[in-house]
Parts: structure tokens; C-alpha cells; sequence
């Protein structure tokens, strides 16, 4: 259940590749050893509505919201929480070039008592 929704204003369409982040944060959930490989998901979601600060219209953002299930250590989430916010600031760093861009990133721990899944992927990982 680790899925990392990367959240982010359109007007970084063409100034972000955004399919090499998702690609990047997925190697680094993996890479934790935390966490199975067929329940990883990285997603990219555009918002096409938003307000940024003083509004201008090259502000930019990008939202990490990493939804876990329970089951991991603070110092696990943490060290997780700084692998990911390290490697999406690299992958960003021309972003940064600029005073018009904010990057965030919150780690969500799910209650399993109030998630429901059903994942086909899992067995033919694992090779049953």
C-alpha cells in the first residue's frame, strides 16, 4: 500500500518531466526495502485550477502525499520521508533555479482497518 501522489500546478507541463520523477521516486521507495514491489504506486496528477502565493503566473508547486500502511517505525517513515524529498529536490533542481516554486512532501499513515484492496499484481511477483 505505499502510493506516492505527486500533485502539481499545470504550468510546469514541458518545465518538469514529470514521467522521469515518477520513475525516480519509485526506485526510491524501493530502494528503502520497506516496501513490496507490486504495491507500490507513483502517480502524477495535474492541477489545472490553482492559487499560489502572490499569484504570479510562473509559481509553480509540487505536492508529495505518501499514503502507507501502519506497521513501520518513526525513524523507518522518516528515513523514507528524507530519501524521497532528496531525490525529488535533485530531480527538480532546475525548479529551484527560480524564486517561483514550492516543493512539499507529507507522509499519510492508512488505518488497515479502514482500507480495503485487491491486488492481482502481487502473485506474479511473488511467483505463485
Amino acid at each position: 500500500m505505499p502510493h506516492l501522489t505527486v500533485e502539481y500546478s499545470a504550468n510546469l507541463e514541458g518545465r518538469a518531466d514529470l514521467d522521469t520523477l515518477c520513475g525516480t521516486l519509485l526506485k526510491t521507495i524501493l530502494e528503502t526495502g520497506l516496501f513490496e514491489v507490486g504495491a507500490v504506486r507513483v502517480r502524477a496528477l495535474k492541477a489545472d485550477h490553482y492559487a499560489i502565493a502572490d499569484r504570479l503566473p510562473e509559481n509553480g508547486f509540487i505536492d508529495l502525499n505518501f499514503r502507507i500502511g501502519n506497521g513501520r517505525s518513526a525513524e523507518e517513515k522518516k528515513r523514507t520521508g528524507e530519501a524521497l524529498f532528496a531525490a525529488a529536490s535533485a530531480a527538480l533542481a532546475p525548479l529551484f533555479e527560480t524564486p517561483h516554486f514550492a516543493l512539499s512532501l507529507e507522509i499519510r499513515e492508512i488505518d488497515a482497518e479502514l482500507s480495503w484492496k485487491k491486488n492481482a499484481i502481487h502473485p506474479r511477483l511473488r511467483g505463485k
